[in-house]
């Protein structure tokens, strides 16, 4: 069992993100007229100001953009290391997630590593993390 993550406060901007990992779907915000996506998530598109924007599934494959691996507990039951990413994800341009790679050794990972999303749920919430694709 994984110690608890720290708990994000649901709203209607973000509910679509933490909880869509129950339908194996990572939503990311679209918006309906310019096309670009919006990370994290909100109810205005970043890109042209339209409020006409919706949670939209990607495909939740990407690269690790960069990482670091942790050595500090800082958490009761907390297993260390671990590695901390920044996955640039595919079909989605210019938005990256903050995220850990889980499932394999440390030294096992690497910069332009492909990954896939893969969810963690804690109490409803679905949380994104990344695994090396095969």
């Amino acid at each position: 069992m994984n110690p608890p993550r720290p708990r994000p406060r649901l709203d209607q901007e973000n509910t679509a993100f933490w909880t869509g990992g129950a339908e194996g779907k990572l939503n990311i915000v679209l918006c309906g007229d310019c096309g670009q996506y919006t990370h994290p998530p909100r109810m205005l598109c970043r890109h042209c100001q339209s409020e006409n924007v919706a949670p939209h599934a990607v495909a939740g494959t990407g690269v690790i953009d960069t990482m670091t691996v942790n050595y500090q507990p800082w958490a009761k039951d907390l297993e260390v290391p671990y590695v901390i990413a920044r996955v640039a994800l595919d079909g989605v341009p210019g938005v990256y997630l903050t995220t850990n790679i889980v499932d394999c050794p440390v030294d096992a990972v690497a910069f332009g590593d492909r990954v896939r999303v893969v969810f963690e749920e804690q109490q409803g919430i679905f949380y994104p993390l990344f695994e090396k694709a095969q």
